[in-house]
């Protein structure tokens, strides 16, 4: 029996998220599906974050325990095959020892958002953007940002139906800039709430059209309550791009 660590990108826009669901096809789904047509061998896949409908992936990682003896090369190039048409693709596959877990070994998980910020609409982007035709000030998304940084009670930017134990986090890196016409919001921190980065991004997003200050959003962390907070992004910008152990 080898346990098998393995890096995904897929484009999450046609599934219902990371995690097996009754109500659609999930990327869980289509990858241990491409494992039992290259082994024919049912395997749990365990993801470093079960990602929402719509939220893409340059990084996420999973793992699965495979009786078939085989290489590394052929089990990447062997899913890749077995996924096809579906918009998943296995960057690399390595043995790993027998005690890691995707989830449960990840130090730190990182993510970006992407804001696509000019009036004229997206098209090659479409689904993988935030549009906001507004102009935006980076610098003041950025300064505002500063005031989530840390270890704090992030109840404020937690959805409702988050089923995290606790409210408390520690935000590594909450960072803001301006990339050509888009301005990326990118995030790390060992584990986030539901929906945590992309209440972030709704309510930055308010900072950067002047309509809030930087005290503001600090007085919104303090405050521990969703209801202070700006609203809660679309998931196309939101993307999983690596998970560091």
């Amino acid at each position: 029996m080898t346990r098998w660590k393995i890096t995904i990108e897929y484009d999450g826009s046609g599934f219902v998220g990371w995690q097996r669901q009754e109500n659609g096809l999930s990327v869980q789904q289509v990858l241990e599906d491409a494992v039992a047509g290259f082994a024919q061998e049912r395997a749990t896949l365990f993801a470093a974050g079960r990602t929402d409908s719509g939220v893409h992936a340059l990084g996420q990682v999973a793992h699965f325990d495979l009786e078939k003896e085989t290489d590394a090369l052929t089990v990447r190039d062997a899913l890749n095959y077995h996924c096809k048409p579906h918009p998943v693709a296995v960057l690399e596959a390595e043995a790993a020892e027998a005690d890691f877990h995707a989830r449960f070994s990840a130090i730190s998980r990182h993510y970006l958002y992407r804001i696509l910020n000019r009036r004229a609409p997206p098209v090659l982007d479409a689904g993988r953007v935030w549009h906001v035709a507004v102009p935006l000030d980076a610098g003041a998304m950025h300064e505002a940002a500063q005031m989530l940084a840390g270890r704090h009670d992030f109840s404020s930017f937690r959805a409702a139906e988050c089923q995290a134990d606790s409210p408390v986090k520690t935000l590594d890196v909450l960072n803001v800039s301006r990339v050509a016409e888009e301005v990326h919001i990118t995030a790390a921190a060992r584990s986030f709430l539901h929906n945590q980065i992309r209440i972030f991004a709704g309510t930055l997003r308010l900072a950067g059209e002047g309509k809030w200050t930087a005290g503001r959003v600090r007085a919104t962390l303090d405050a521990r309550d969703r209801a202070a907070a700006g609203p809660t992004a679309p998931p196309e910008g939101l993307y999983l791009t690596k998970v560091t152990y």
